[in-house]
């Protein structure tokens, strides 16, 4: 039987980093609701035109509406063996509509959850800087440049701190994701398919603990 992972972490939990490697190594295609939506943007099936129609009217997508997108993406040859849901389901009413999903897929569910403690995010978050040549990713707190504030590959390139890593904002984001979160949490860990995986070790350790729960189970 097939493997739905619902991939769950924090914003700075490295989530996306590990659908990444999810997809590479073990080919379980990730799956984000944000990216179904843009490449719907533009497509002209039935049911993009739709979703179309509805966000020019600035009405909210229904759970039914993100449910049919998310079973049309995962009805193609790539998610024959499984996949990885990145941000979806959101709610516990999205779940329930998951695990109609599910069967209609002959696939089962398994949840993990990137635990990373809060505080950490925090460091991870506000302290976060990149080139504005390259791209390489630095942290004041954990991983500082060699010469305060320049890209240690283009010393002369003052590093940007992004708008949304001020740190009221982080707050709010955690604070969020916390709320929109426990219920789910709490939906997956009542059926004991929630696995929790330890996010504050290297990411290779956590990839690792990853690829095993999803090879085992």
């Amino acid at each position: 039987m097939s493997k739905i992972i619902v991939l769950m972490g924090a914003p700075g939990a490295g989530k996306g980093t590990q659908a990444r490697l999810l997809q590479e190594r073990m080919k379980l295609p990730q799956i984000s609701t944000g990216d179904i939506f843009r490449a719907l943007s533009e497509s002209e099936t039935p049911l993009a035109k739709e979703v179309r129609a509805i966000q020019q009217s600035g009405k909210l997508i229904s759970d039914d509406l993100v449910v049919r997108v998310v079973e049309e993406r995962t009805g193609k040859d790539d998610c024959r063996h499984g996949y990885v849901l990145d941000g979806f389901p959101r709610t516990t009413v999205q779940a329930d509509m998951l695990e109609q999903l599910a069967t209609r897929q002959g696939n089962e569910i398994t949840a993990i959850l990137i635990d990373v403690p809060p505080e950490l995010l925090y460091r991870r978050l506000t302290g976060r800087r990149s080139c504005s040549i390259c791209g390489e990713i630095y942290n004041v707190y954990l991983k500082p440049p060699k010469i305060d504030n320049c890209c240690d590959l283009h010393p002369k390139s003052q590093l940007v701190h992004r708008a949304d890593d001020a740190p009221e904002k982080i707050q709010v984001r955690l604070e969020t994701y916390a709320q929109q979160t426990t219920p789910l949490l709490d939906y997956y860990e009542a059926t004991n398919r929630l696995r929790r995986i330890d996010g504050v070790q290297d990411t290779e350790k956590i990839y690792a603990e990853i690829e095993r729960v999803v090879t085992s189970e």
